[in-house]
């Protein structure tokens, strides 16, 4: 390829790295070696004197090939510029033994190019071609050397044209993270604004948001590393550091921004538990004529553990509101991680009340209900174990043992539940429990036996 058509190509390249060329202006770049001795190069020239005959002809030769020669000094020159920005560029981005061989490479590319710049620049000072008196053979000697150095020049700006399509990757990479350089940065900055407005519209709301302020203000020198730029702090550490940044004042953000919501949810959770607190006070109360029914028409069996649910009760929903009262005092002060995991505690507390209350007066609707009619507990019983034993049939002559073995110790159970009906004084609870257990035993046997069966198809 000639050094028109290498120009060419060039072109479209340069003007797609434009970008990444803008934000290494930020970044100091050494001055090519060339670039001094330019001005020498193509110095000369001026008002000659012209003779005719053959003398004329080999000095027009030499000046031809001079400025050939000077042609081509300028194209390597030039190459050699844009091949340094793209050298910086990856250099600013990438750390890789890869990016290193290329820097290595580049260097003694860069050693022969001073040496065929230095022959021509020899070259072109050992001949005065505007002499009046230059000689035919001194004229012919220019042209040799000057053509010389013109084809060192050209072979070395071909062998830069190559190392430079092998750049591809390596300069692919950097440019695409230059270009993500200046938006992350600018993304950094609007989203730490955003969360700074966002806090003092939390304050002005009567808000402290102390935490968050805190928070915020951690960011600040985060912020001045960002200023100062890649050229200080690297391509690479500045993204993390503004990846980092927007993502902490997003956070911070969003976290001002629902500060109001978050304190009008707290007064309702605060009022709301209050109210069931009131509530299950009034509930407790109750559970003793419940205990006292269940003393008077059931065994001692039936409700000997529910006997300290009252106090129990009374206990925990007088824990409860202290708690409340600490949730109220934090949330009042602002210390919404203190005021939330007390009122999870409240919940809590409420919670296990709730279900010891409710559990006297389930305990009596049960006893009533098994009490006037076993046999209705007693079938659904029977129920589940012979759907069980079908299953545990399907497709068999014979039941696998590891399925009949609790299925039959379900039915001698079961028998023995409501033998235990027998008496005067029956322990009804005793056999709820007992067929309870029964069915949850034949429930695991199904599942096993659907597993086994999954697991053979």
């Amino acid at each position: 390829m000639d050094s028109a058509q290498t120009a060419a190509v060039g072109r479209p390249r340069r003007a797609h790295r434009r970008a990444a060329r803008d934000v290494l202006a930020l970044i100091a770049l050494p001055v090519p070696l060339l670039a001094g001795v330019l001005p020498a190069a193509f110095a000369g020239g001026g008002t000659r004197r012209w003779f005719g005959g053959r003398g004329e002809g080999q000095r027009a030769e030499a000046q031809a090939a001079k400025d050939a020669a000077a042609a081509a000094f300028y194209e390597l020159d030039t190459a050699q510029r844009d091949l340094r920005i793209s050298i910086e560029t990856i250099t600013a981005v990438d750390g890789t033994p890869a990016a290193q061989r290329t820097v290595s490479d580049f260097e003694a590319l860069g050693h022969r190019i001073d040496e065929v710049s230095h022959r021509y620049i020899a070259a072109v000072d050992s001949y005065d071609l505007d002499r009046d008196d230059l000689e035919a053979s001194v004229a012919a000697q220019a042209k040799t050397e000057l053509t010389r150095a013109k084809d060192d020049l050209v072979r070395v700006k071909q062998d830069l044209d190559r190392f430079a399509q092998g750049l591809g990757p390596l300069l692919d990479k950097a440019e695409t993270q230059l270009a993500r350089l200046a938006p992350a940065v600018e993304r950094a900055r609007q989203a730490l604004l955003a969360a700074s407005t966002a806090l003092d519209s939390a304050r002005n709301s009567g808000l402290r948001a102390d935490d968050l302020a805190t928070r915020l203000a951690a960011l600040g020198p985060e912020l001045t590393k960002l200023n100062q730029g890649a050229g200080r702090h690297g391509v690479t550490d500045t993204l993390h550091r503004a990846d980092e940044v927007l993502r902490e004042a997003e956070t911070i953000r969003a976290e001002a921004e629902r500060l109001p919501e978050l304190a009008a949810e707290m007064d309702k959770r605060i009022v709301s538990l209050r109210t069931r607190a009131q509530a299950l006070t009034t509930r407790a109360a109750q559970v003793d004529p419940v205990l006292s029914e269940l003393r008077r028409r059931f065994a001692a069996a039936c409700w000997q553990d529910l006997q300290q649910v009252p106090d129990q009760a009374s206990a925990s929903v007088k824990q409860a509101e202290q708690r409340l009262a600490e949730a109220r005092k934090a949330r009042d002060e602002q210390r919404w991680p203190d005021a939330t995991a007390l009122l999870s505690t409240v919940r809590a507390l409420l919670n296990s009340t709730d279900e010891a209350v409710s559990a006297a007066g389930d305990r009596l609707q049960q006893l009533n209900a098994v009490s006037k009619d076993p046999e209705q507990e007693i079938e659904r019983t029977r129920f589940a174990i012979r759907d069980a034993q079908r299953l545990a049939m399907a497709g068999r002559h014979t039941p696998d043992p590891q399925h009949a073995r609790p299925l039959d110790d379900s039915v001698a159970r079961l028998d023995r539940a409501i033998a235990s009906l027998q008496g005067r004084h029956p322990d009804y609870w005793h056999f709820l429990t007992e067929t309870e257990a029964v069915r949850q035993t034949v429930s695991r046997v199904v599942s096993q036996i659907r597993e086994d069966r999954g697991m053979g198809a």
